[in-house]
């Protein structure tokens, strides 16, 4: 059965590697093959058929579920209401919006944002919309978050704002549960907010009672990474088992107690946990983790009420047959990989030892397992591994898990029966949390708390496992001192570098905005850091760290901000709160005159690894306009060049062709101002004499960008152009070379064209 069910799984992953999903001549010849496996009765092979199969029908399903393409960027009128905790980011508001009336085929659940709404937005409200929909697309780079995969994952079957006008209109909403549940939580958060008013801690406690994470900070977010927490932030299996642990052991007592006997007592009480984690994952708004606990829970307590007691790994691996048989989908969570494997390592060090220490000596196995056992996959997923992990952990388990947690849900419940005492008890969850924090940032703070670490290979990660085995069985198994020797090629993997004499551009996808990064045989250059959007979203944090994570850069020895904007410049303050910079250059004094800052000025020059980089602008004195006082950076080898342009429009281009003439001449042209119609003059570029522009520019941005005049000089050249918002990060690698698009790279069946 084990065996059967593994093979099933795979069949599931496999499907989600797909560029395509299989058209019916290939359906059919998977139906022969899954035949011909039943006829010789080779069930393992039937079973990994079967698995194909459902992951296609199932991807297939949900596909049909997205926006048809003659919806894409039209106007619809859509009724329905605010399914999730509106989440305010300067002039935008975005929401999840649950459709009830709309043109067919419109998807019923899509993601919206409403600019400088006039009505203060609540969960659960009711209204009728104007919206421009398109699509579901996301940014796309090397290490970054897959913005797709977790909508398609969710259910979202399209994005897009709130029209102005027609003035949107509320409405009275139609009873569901759906609505009620959002009306709930936001009745809840308000009653939080009066409770903790200007409390640090409120949104860990938000997010640890109804599942919002609007309102914790990014530096909150920091400091939970660093020290391996972030699990216990977050409403996940953990918390909902622990609960239905309580709810469990008190209903069995109480009904034993009763003395009722027509039902036992270990039934009742599993029904009755699983109703109220079934209440706490609605309160967490039905997400995908609280979907999938239920789901593993709900296998482990009906084999207690019937009173089977199957070995702890064959339970696991229902739990995993049941979570994927519901959602197919659930294996592109990263939360899906570390939540089963951390059952399975505490299973594996646990299950079947001779003894049991006390619960501190436990607790303390039990998180170096999960530093020693997770690693691989941290790497894997994230190019992290924390260090004081264990110890933070050993820590924040009991405080948060049997303290906090109870306090906050308890409160919860008191809020609109007793609020003096709710009140009183989210402020003891608060005082405990803010003990918690003064800990946790004195640990993020020590040296080597986190250790960075490029993608594995495809070979380190299936010794990494055998090696963890190992070191984790029981002292005098054979073999264990073997355990170090196979994790080697995990914690030193080859890292890919220029050659001497050569460089890599990458151009990242951050929407509107510019960051760029020009890596040499042993030094880094990065070109802005893209937009800062709110203080919980930045283009630094979100794709630039990761990027350079993934690509093993633990340094920057140049960061240029070109100019002020905060499209080029918004991010920067996280990459330099992360990583070492050694100097900082930039054309505006915000940046210039930080300690290790100078300004760019035309005429500087440097030379790494073979490589020329040369400042061209901004000349003294300055230009009036700050877009065209943009630094200008020419990189250069002899058999590769490009520039780096910023946002400078046709004063500083022709500045440039008269201060430069032909010595502007690049193979690769970074597209100056997005592709503005401002700036690329024709005589500019005659003098560039480009083979390739790269043009940073967001997908379907509203300012129109590249412009159709400017594409057309780019196609007179003649030169060929990429856009990152179509296209994802676009990679130039050495001398000679085309770029190359991460989003034809990596692309999967939900992906957009």
């Amino acid at each position: 059965m084990i065996g059967y069910s593994l093979a099933f799984f795979v069949g599931i992953v496999a499907v989600q590697q797909f560029s395509r999903l299989p058209n019916l001549l290939e359906c059919a010849g998977l139906a022969v093959c899954a035949l011909l496996a039943c006829a010789r009765r080779l069930y393992m092979v039937l079973s990994l058929m079967l698995g194909l199969a459902w992951a296609c029908a199932f991807g297939a399903w949900r596909m049909a579920q997205q926006l048809p393409d003659r919806y894409q960027n039209a106007e619809i009128e859509v009724e329905g209401y605010i399914a999730s905790l509106p989440q305010i980011q300067e002039h935008r508001t975005g929401f999840d919006f649950t459709v009830t009336r709309a043109p067919d085929d419109v998807p019923d659940k899509m993601r919206l944002s409403w600019y400088t709404p006039e009505f203060e937005l609540k969960a659960g409200q009711s209204w009728r919309f104007q919206v421009k929909l398109r699509k579901p697309r996301g940014r796309f780079n090397p290490g970054g978050f897959d913005y797709e995969a977790w909508l398609f994952a969710n259910r979202i079957g399209a994005t897009g704002y709130v029209k102005s006008k027609p003035s949107p209109q509320p409405i009275t909403g139609v009873a569901s549960l759906g609505r009620y549940l959002a009306v709930c939580r936001s009745r809840i958060a308000d009653k939080i907010d009066a409770a903790l008013p200007g409390s640090p801690q409120l949104g860990v406690i938000k997010a640890l009672t109804i599942g919002t994470q609007n309102a914790v900070s990014q530096n909150q977010w920091q400091v939970f990474r660093v020290t391996g927490v972030v699990h216990l932030i977050v409403i996940s299996g953990s918390h909902i088992g622990l609960l239905a642990g309580w709810v469990y052991l008190a209903t069995r007592r109480i009904w034993a107690w009763s003395g009722i006997l027509a039902i036992a007592p270990q039934r009742i009480a599993a029904l009755i946990a699983w109703l109220s984690a079934l209440f706490y994952a609605g309160l967490a708004g039905f997400s995908a983790p609280t979907e999938r606990a239920l789901i593993m829970l709900g296998v482990v307590l009906a084999a207690i009420a019937w009173q089977r007691n199957p070995a702890p790994g064959q339970v696991l691996i229902w739990a995993l047959l049941a979570v994927v048989v519901a959602d197919p989908l659930a294996v592109l969570s990263v939360g899906f990989w570390l939540s089963f494997a951390a059952v399975a390592l505490l299973l594996y060090v646990s299950a079947g030892r001779l003894g049991r220490p006390g619960y501190w000596r436990e607790l303390a196995a039990a998180q170096w397992a999960s530093l020693i056992g997770l690693a691989p996959l941290l790497v894997l997923f994230f190019q992290q591994v924390s260090l004081i992990a264990p110890l933070a952990n050993w820590l924040a388990v009991p405080l948060i898990g049997v303290v906090v947690v109870p306090l906050a849900l308890l409160a919860v419940a008191m809020l609109f029966v007793w609020p003096t005492l709710a009140a009183l008890l989210l402020q003891m969850a608060d005082s405990l949390l803010q003990l918690l924090w003064w800990m946790l940032e004195r640990l993020a703070a020590l040296p080597l708390s986190q250790w960075s670490l490029p993608p594995p290979t495809w070979y380190a990660l299936p010794l990494a496992a055998i090696g963890i085995l190992l070191a984790l069985a029981p002292r005098g198994f054979p073999g264990r001192h073997l355990s170090p020797l196979l994790l080697i090629p995990l914690c030193f993997p080859p890292v890919a570098k220029p050659k001497v004499g050569e460089f890599w551009l990458t151009l990242l996808d951050v929407g509107q905005g510019l960051a760029a990064v020009v890596q040499t045989a042993e030094h880094v250059l990065l070109f802005d850091t893209g937009a800062k959007y709110s203080e919980f979203n930045d283009m630094g944090e979100s794709v630039v760290l990761p990027y350079l994570r993934w690509r093993g850069i633990s340094r920057v020895d140049t960061l240029v901000v070109s100019h002020g904007d905060n499209d080029h410049s918004g991010g920067t303050e996280s990459v330099l709160a992360e990583l070492p910079v050694a100097e900082l250059v930039s054309s505006v004094p915000q940046w210039a005159e930080r300690n290790g800052g100078r300004y760019c000025r035309a005429g500087q020059e440097w030379i790494w690894d073979g490589v020329r980089f040369r400042v061209l602008a901004p000349p003294q004195p300055t230009f009036d306009k700050e877009n065209d006082n943009s630094c200008v950076v020419q990189v250069a080898t002899a058999g590769q060049s490009a520039l780096l342009t910023g946002d400078i429009e046709q004063a500083a281009e022709q500045w440039l062709v008269a201060a430069y003439g032909g010595q502007l001449s690049s193979r690769i042209l970074l597209a100056p101002h997005h592709g503005s119609k401002t700036s690329s003059s024709q005589a500019f570029l005659d003098a560039v004499r480009p083979d390739w522009v790269l043009i940073p520019a967001g997908y379907g941005n509203r300012f129109g960008f590249p412009h159709s005049q400017v594409v057309e000089r780019y196609r007179r050249l003649p030169a060929a152009f990429m856009t990152s918002g179509e296209l994802g990060a676009i990679e130039v690698r050495g001398s000679g070379q085309d770029p190359s698009a991460e989003r034809q790279r990596r692309r999967r069946y939900w992906h957009a064209d």
